[in-house]
């Protein structure tokens, strides 16, 4: 039994699919499945139905995937602890983060994560709350970005920065000439809400006690924020965007984000990471350049 024999086998299992967990370990599907197979007659037990589609672990196999899981998190420690004692911060750090913070977050803090630290391998993936959670608890991510109090109890989260909630209004809109905006003069018809699946939406309908609305003359399933700006600015219509997007707006549109009346709405930056993680060195470095840029 060697390493990578259970690195392709969590790979066939967070897949699904053997063909791609090939693409993703950069070896041929022939050589993965042939290391799966000589796992197999090692342990005397068929690890994976290959039958269905996707590939899905048998009995026998999800007890070895689970172990195998914690067995490739501790050979990762060991690297990491040979480099920290080393006084080096080096190697892979695999971070998700939600569609509405990666456009305007990554590109404050990556030049000066890059620059600290040159050894540092560092893989982005804009993935909605959901799917991050899922990749965390499957070990397929090290870390996360999210709005805070969207990780499950066995996760952690520490705090970035409060992200403060702005109102963007169309220029046709009906309150588009105020300055400041009360929560209570807006209704489910004022607003553009993103698509389902992300936790800004949520946070919105829950923040202006919104029904969201499904009898438009169009319906517009939007997953960028950006995208959902350049609706709103042609629908006499708002929607709410996070402080962090505001230097993004283009000057001549500047005048159409209005703050809200009473304050106090916001979401908190988080984070997070699972109870038992490993790559500590590397989610602090990261953390500390995030905070140096905020």
């Amino acid at each position: 039994m060697t390493i990578v024999q259970l690195e392709y086998l969590v790979a066939v299992a967070n897949y699904g699919s053997f063909s791609v967990a090939s693409e993703r370990c950069f070896v041929t599907q022939p050589s993965l499945s042939m290391q799966i197979k000589n796992l197999e007659d090692e342990l005397g037990v068929i690890l994976l139905d290959r039958s269905k589609k996707p590939v899905i672990p048998t009995e026998a196999g999800a007890v070895v995937i689970r172990n195998a899981r914690e067995a490739i998190k501790s050979y990762n420690y060991i690297r990491e602890s040979v480099s920290e004692f080393k006084g080096e911060i080096s190697g892979v750090l695999r971070l998700g983060v939600i569609p509405t913070v990666a456009p305007y977050l990554t590109s404050r803090f990556l030049p000066d994560f890059m620059r600290r630290y040159p050894k540092v391998e560092l893989e982005l993936h804009e993935m909605l709350t959901a799917s991050i959670v899922s990749a965390l608890q499957r070990d397929q991510l090290d870390a996360a970005i999210l709005a805070g109090g969207t990780s499950p109890q066995d996760m952690v989260e520490q705090e970035l920065f409060n992200d403060r909630f702005y109102a963007y209004v169309s220029p046709t809109h009906r309150l588009s000439e105020r300055t400041n905006i009360r929560i209570e003069d807006v209704g489910s018809r004022d607003f553009m809400l993103l698509c389902e699946g992300n936790c800004l939406r949520d946070q919105i309908i829950e923040l202006c006690r919104l029904h969201p609305v499904t009898h438009r003359n169009a319906l517009f399933h939007c997953g960028s924020l950006d995208t959902l700006m350049r609706i709103v600015d042609v629908t006499a219509t708002m929607t709410i965007i996070p402080e962090m997007a505001i230097a993004f707006v283009p000057q001549e549109r500047q005048n159409q984000i209005k703050t809200f009346a009473k304050g106090g709405t916001s979401r908190k930056i988080v984070l997070t990471v699972r109870r038992a993680y490993v790559k500590g060195s590397l989610v602090n470095a990261l953390r500390e350049s995030i905070l140096r840029k905020n």
